[in-house]
């Protein structure tokens, strides 16, 4: 997914837009998928009208459509936690030998 230089609102708009194009694909209706995810019809409803939904019953769409996995990677960093704040070093080059 690519989100570059998007408003939030445009992004939750896109993202309704692809969970009903996802529901259409599967040939479900809103209630149909609303049975199969536990999730109210008037919730379905508002967050394909406005973008507008809670976190939880969006998860729960996506794993009654098969999407869940695509979750699994949202905002993992590509560094270790420990090494985000620390300076890299680079080892100091001998100039002379040592004096004997």
């Amino acid at each position: 997914m690519t989100f570059i230089l998007k408003t939030p609102h445009e992004i939750q708009m896109e993202t309704a837009q692809r969970i009903k194009a996802l529901r259409l694909e599967q040939n479900l209706s809103q209630q149909g998928l609303c049975d199969r995810s536990d999730v109210t019809l008037a919730s379905l409803r508002r967050f394909e009208r406005t973008g507008l939904i809670a976190f939880d019953s969006l998860l729960r769409l996506a794993n009654a459509l098969g999407r869940l996995d695509d979750f699994e990677n949202l905002f993992i960093s590509d560094q270790k936690p420990d090494t985000l704040f620390r300076e890299e070093v680079t080892p100091k080059v001998r100039k002379r030998g040592t004096r004997k």
